[in-house]
């Protein structure tokens, strides 16, 4: 009953925030995630697991009883963790502690309903990353939406309704078209699964027994099915041309939403996309792994390409981001133990590195009240702590040794070269990538943090407060230890996508 304890303690953390007196409520909520992030910690360091949860592995913590007889079908309360979940529910615990403590100096109203609806955020992500049955597993990926729009929505920039309503409508509508993909595989499967629990669904797929749905044949409904659910879960990665939602909703969120969002949110599609589409219907995915391939290195340039061409800092990160995640689905659709293992490091990965990058722009705004690179110059001289961070982060970004991008890259290019036909090319592509991303991120530090001091402001210029600081340094030394030593994590990550590799003639 861990992953049950988890979400139920992370739930009752999120009431008691609400109900508290405002000047309280942050500490209050701060110090109540430290009893998830405990408790993750503790899980990770007694798992014991083998293999993959939708093929047959043993899992840790898992619990499983039938919860809701509906005809035919039953649904069962079903959850459970593997190599590839058990270092995103660390991630998720880790980044709401940090973002809660980041939170104190830029919320200042409604502190109370924000922590509470931070805290309702975390429980909806530790679902999303330990449910196996597919209702359960959606009532979780609705329910971390709700909290997201309303973060967004209430204390977010000028165009923040804009921002929230656009990404409710982009998101809500990709979960439909998911919704509807999925559902269309259970009904084709007959007879021969009589539940939505998703390993008993991705072993009757891996085992031949779709029969078809209505005037579709069994290979027609499972490519219909792989590209609504790979639509469903790219607009949630994003993968351009799904990727617009995202700068918007980064630059209106509040620093600590935008460390959520990309530390956490955007992995729920990358997570989808490898256990429904890459899992499920391997077949499938290789044999459209080129077009997937475009769609990934077209992340990859074109997200870096917009990037360079920004002027806010924040939205500079936003788009990084839209590049990073190209990565994940070229190491995904590699289908060797390089590929998909580097991919989920990478997930982690960038969401340590994503996370360190938005409070460092958050620090600085908070200072300065401006993320313009040609109001800034010379922040170094008046900011030397957070700026050396700062470095740090844009350092991991651009994928440097000893740091855990660098580490998450390596793995993604050793396994996608060579994996199929033309992922040469694409590889090489791919890589030309980190030129671009070094020569923004270079390019921005260059103007905004050294040189002679130039800031037009009515605002004091100094040292952050320890609380700005601290969730920056915890961060660094994270990137670190897991560039250092990447198996703290990529050991359990192997033996869970090692059982998908020989299912679509993948190697190493």
């Amino acid at each position: 009953m861990w992953i049950e304890a988890l979400i139920a303690v992370t739930m009752l953390g999120a009431f008691a925030a609400f109900l508290a007196p405002d000047k309280v409520a942050g500490k209050l909520a701060f110090a109540l995630s430290l009893l998830p992030l405990a408790g993750s910690l503790w899980m990770y360091s007694t798992y014991e697991a083998s293999g993959n949860a939708l093929t047959g592995g043993t899992l840790a913590f898992e619990e499983n009883f039938q919860w809701v007889v509906a005809g035919p079908y039953s649904l069962s309360w079903h959850v459970g963790l593997d190599g590839i979940s058990m270092p995103l529910v660390v991630l998720t615990t880790v980044l709401t502690t940090l973002a809660l403590l980041s939170s104190w100096t830029p919320i200042d109203e409604r502190q109370s309903q924000f922590y509470g609806l931070m805290l309702f955020l975390e429980a909806g992500l530790l679902g999303v990353f330990s449910a196996l049955d597919f209702f359960l597993w959606f009532v979780f990926w609705e329910m971390v939406l709700v909290p997201m729009y309303v973060l967004i929505g209430v204390w977010g920039g000028p165009r923040r309704k804009y921002a929230a309503i656009k990404m409710f409508v982009y998101t809500n509508i990709a979960s439909l078209v998911m919704f509807i993909g999925f559902i269309a595989l259970v009904f084709g499967l007959g007879d021969s699964v009589t539940s939505l629990d998703m390993p008993a669904v991705a072993q009757a797929l891996r085992a031949g027994q779709l029969q078809g749905l209505g005037p579709f044949g069994p290979e027609t409904l499972k490519v219909l099915a792989f590209f609504a659910m790979f639509v469903g879960f790219a607009v949630k990665v994003p993968v351009v041309p799904f990727h617009t939602w995202l700068p918007d909703a980064h630059v209106e969120a509040p620093t600590p939403v935008s460390v959520m969002l990309a530390g956490v949110l955007l992995k729920m599609g990358t997570y989808a996309l490898l256990r429904f589409n890459f899992t499920m219907l391997p077949d499938v995915a290789r044999d459209y792994a080129v077009l997937i391939a475009v769609f990934a290195v077209v992340s990859v340039i074109y997200g870096a390409m917009l990037a360079l061409a920004q002027s806010d800092l924040k939205r500079i990160v936003a788009y990084s981001s839209v590049s990073s995640m190209g990565y994940v689905i070229l190491g995904l659709v590699a289908y060797t133990m390089y590929g998909m293992g580097g991919a989920t490091f990478q997930m982690v990965a960038h969401g340590l590195i994503s996370g360190l990058m938005f409070m460092s722009v958050g620090v600085i705004y908070n200072t300065t009240h401006t993320r313009m690179v040609s109001d800034m110059s010379g922040m170094a001289s008046k900011m030397p702590f957070t700026v050396a961070v700062f470095v740090a982060g844009a350092f991991g970004y651009m994928g440097l040794p000893l740091m855990a991008g660098f580490a998450a890259e390596l793995f993604i290019f050793l396994g996608s070269f060579g994996a199929f036909a033309g992922s040469v090319w694409f590889t090489a592509i791919a890589m030309f990538g980190i030129v671009i991303v070094a020569g923004y991120l270079l390019f921005a530090m260059q103007r905004t943090l050294f040189g002679p001091f130039e800031l037009e402001t009515d605002y004091e210029v100094g040292r952050a407060p320890f609380h700005d600081v601290a969730p920056l340094v915890v961060l660094v030394l994270l990137v670190i230890l897991l560039g250092v030593d990447p198996n703290i994590f990529f050991g359990m990550i192997q033996d869970a996508v090692s059982p998908l590799v020989p299912a679509a003639g993948g190697g190493h």
